[in-house]
């Protein structure tokens, strides 16, 4: 069966592109303004390059159609922390994809530690394993809709030292949270790639 897109409204695309493009990870994202740090999490997010070490994340609208608080912090500040979701994160992390009032804070409300790690830039969730400390570097027009991609440049990367396990090779293990459609998943066994003949 073919999907003509032109035919699909926009939450039969979302359908079709979050239950078949996975498993997808999710960017918890933290950002500021006037003493406010929102929390959000969005799962159209990934890593784009190494030099310069890039991400892209995807954030919509409001159902009212003004920008989502963390479009309009990036926007006016031009910077985030992106934290790496673990399990024991997952229902915080869950809570705080509801809206709420922008002069409420996401980590107030559903209990959500915080702390500084990085001098300018909004603090990272306590105990998550990664978190990236990012400065805006464009937006990307796509004709069209509400769905606005931001390019933001790492500056700094935190990482657990309990998430470390071989410090001369920077090898990194953790159990992140993805999306899959509409529900959570831990990544499976892992599998080494085969060997090229």
């Amino acid at each position: 069966m073919v999907f003509n897109l032109k035919n699909n409204n926009l939450n039969e695309k979302y359908k079709l592109m979050s239950q078949t493009i996975i498993p997808r990870p999710i960017a918890w994202v933290v950002t500021e303004d006037e003493g406010v740090v929102n929390i959000a999490p969005f799962s159209y997010f990934i890593g784009l390059s190494s030099e310069p070490a890039s991400v892209l994340i995807s954030v919509g609208h409001k159902a009212d159609g003004t920008p989502k608080d963390t479009l309009a912090n990036i926007r006016k500040h031009k910077k985030c922390t992106i934290c790496m979701v673990s399990e024991e994160h997952l229902e915080k992390m869950h809570f705080s994809s509801k809206g709420l009032d922008k002069s409420l804070s996401e980590a107030e409300v559903f209990n959500i530690d915080t702390k500084e790690v990085v001098e300018g830039y909004p603090p990272m969730i306590e105990g998550v394993p990664v978190a990236y400390f990012c400065d805006f570097n464009q937006e990307i027009d796509l004709g069209g809709g509400k769905t606005i991609p931001l390019v933001m440049n790492v500056q700094d990367i935190f990482v657990d030292d309990e998430v470390i396990s071989d410090r001369e090779k920077t090898t990194i293990s953790f159990n992140p949270v993805a999306r899959v459609g509409r529900a959570y998943a831990f990544l499976g066994e892992e599998v080494d790639a085969p060997s090229i003949p």
